[in-house]
């Protein structure tokens, strides 16, 4: 099962599941992790589509199987444009599956955010 992988490796505050990478592939080498971009075409996209990305607001690690959880932030420039705003542009075109989102605070320590993600993540 490939799981994508979102963030901004120069942006602190979103940094963090790109930095864990290597041992959350160690933790979890049953999955198969691919760093992605939002703004990249998704003409690949998997049923179901899991999701590790970084989740403001959260407190731990947490699993969402929905877009109404989500506070849709106001887009003032095309930099704004999120992972969360392309999900449901493909949900609205009939492009999306069943879509699985594990959300990670950026305040984690890794070996937290690891031990977390590791078990919030579907078997393979």
């Amino acid at each position: 099962m490939d799981v994508w992988v979102f963030g901004n490796i120069d942006l602190e505050e979103d940094s963090l599941p790109l930095k864990i990478l290597p041992q959350l592939q160690r933790q979890r080498p049953d999955l198969t992790f691919r760093v992605r971009d939002p703004m990249e075409e998704w003409d690949d996209v998997p049923d179901p589509l899991v999701v590790v990305d970084t989740v403001k607001g959260l407190e731990k690690v947490a699993v969402f199987t929905d877009f109404d959880a989500f506070e849709t932030a106001p887009a003032v420039s095309m930099h704004d444009l999120d992972l969360l705003s392309q999900l449901q542009f493909l949900k609205k075109v009939g492009k999306l599956g069943h879509v699985v989102v594990v959300g990670v605070p950026s305040q984690l320590t890794p070996d937290e955010a690891i031990r977390q993600i590791a078990t919030a993540l579907p078997k393979a």
